[in-house]
């Protein structure tokens, strides 16, 4: 583990200070931008202001050294349920999560609600979850009107494409795309309205496939159903025919990418088995997403959170690269959403600092089965518009002992989390 060395308290009354905050001595990758070395990143008015070897410390009102650690965009978590109070199974609280109470914690900055809201009850959803959080999350409407959760998403007669589309015209900063999921019949009605909303509304669309059925073959699914950018979720899901009697990827998924299908992970509470995620990954059929499926059931069994489905993927040949570009420019691409996933010079400062912890570590699938790894991936700090909302370690806090004259009248400390200040208050 890298050694924690606390914020430098650099002022440097002599020198102009260009820049709010300098990340100093960091790995940093962005894979838009092709960078993996040894950077500094600068922020300034809550935006990426440079990112250059050896920025001169005199230049910053505040520097942390992150010596040892990966910089890197801030993570995007491309299928999560975070709308909850209003209706059944996921909404009613006991599947859906509250977004900031999991995000920060493993380096997401933003995340993708999968089609838990629809057009009826969006707007509930904007209000009550989107608008209150500091987590930026946007949003994939279902196909089913009623929204995610139980018998509703059979409802044949409720997957009308066109107040769908638009809703998503409503809010077109908010909702990138659509979700079917979980649809039972042997019918291609939820998959076919689904595209032709996202053909209405200009985006693209995820598919959980629900039953798999002979008369909806998945092979079909990829290679004839889809458009290309559209995605499938759940690769790694044990009911989808990946292997064939000789344990090689069917060519079919393969062909898909060709085709550009976009492969989401959608790790889930019962979606990711190794047996069939360690082979894909050997023979070079990766996902083109990590995502969580973050809900109650998946974070508390193997699932758990962002940094553990990535660290899985790191400890199955993938290489840290390929699992940042995957958790961040990737999916800002696949959500059109090019804004986000990267630290150009003039970004919204989204940044996250992971630590590569070495040593044994056991990684669990959804049946319980266990992969042995040597590397584990921990959230050491994350930004967010330019605001720390995790710091693991302390590393922008002043030490206990000079920090006496720095609290107010009713006793709290006078650094909230902005780059200009520190951290956040702690009421």
């Amino acid at each position: 583990m890298a050694r924690i060395v606390p914020i430098l308290a650099l002022s440097a009354c002599l020198t102009a200070q260009n820049y709010d905050v300098l990340l100093k001595n960091g790995h940093v990758i962005d894979p838009k931008n092709n960078i993996n070395a040894v950077r500094d990143v600068a922020i300034k008015d809550k935006k990426i202001a440079a990112v250059a070897a050896n920025i001169p410390v005199s230049e910053a009102r505040k520097v942390v050294d992150v010596k040892g650690l990966y910089v890197m965009p801030g993570l995007i978590d491309l299928h999560v349920h975070v709308f909850y109070g209003d209706g059944p199974s996921y909404r009613d609280g006991q599947l859906s999560v509250i977004p900031d109470s999991h995000t920060f914690r493993s380096g997401v900055t933003t995340v993708v609600d999968a089609g838990t809201s629809s057009w009826r009850n969006f707007e509930v959803f904007k209000k009550r979850i989107i608008d209150r959080s500091k987590t930026r999350v946007l949003a994939l409407l279902n196909i089913v009107g009623a929204g995610m959760g139980g018998a509703v998403e059979q409802n044949m007669q409720d997957m009308d494409p066109e107040p769908v589309a638009e809703m998503i015209k409503k809010y077109p900063e908010i909702i990138v795309g659509v979700k079917t999921a979980h649809f039972a019949g042997p019918e291609w009605i939820a998959v076919d309205n689904a595209v032709k909303a996202g053909e209405m509304a200009n985006v693209p669309i995820m598919v959980d496939f629900g039953s798999f059925r002979l008369e909806r073959p998945h092979q079909e699914l990829i290679l004839t159903h889809l458009r290309p950018g559209d995605m499938y979720t759940h690769t790694y899901l044990a009911a989808v025919p990946m292997l064939d009697e000789n344990g090689k990827v069917r060519q079919y998924l393969f062909d898909g990418k060709k085709r550009g299908v976009k492969f989401d992970a959608g790790h889930g509470g019962g979606s990711f088995v190794f047996r069939w995620a360690i082979p894909a990954i050997k023979q070079g059929f990766l996902p083109d997403s990590i995502s969580t499926d973050l809900h109650t059931s998946s974070m508390i069994g193997g699932m758990k959170d962002m940094t553990n489905v990535m660290s899985k993927f790191l400890n199955m040949g993938m290489t840290l690269q390929q699992v940042v570009e995957a958790s961040t420019w990737h999916p800002a691409q696949q959500i059109k959403r090019t804004d986000l996933g990267h630290l150009s010079v003039g970004a919204t400062a989204d940044v996250t600092v992971l630590n590569v912890q070495k040593g044994a570590f056991g990684f669990v699938d959804v049946y319980g089965a266990k992969m042995m790894g040597t590397q584990n991936l921990v959230a050491e700090m994350t930004m967010k518009g330019g605001v720390f909302y995790w710091d693991l370690n302390g590393r922008i806090a002043p030490l206990w002992d000079t920090i006496d004259k720095r609290y107010n009248a009713q006793g709290n400390p006078l650094y909230d989390g902005t780059v200009s200040s520190g951290v956040r208050n702690r009421r």
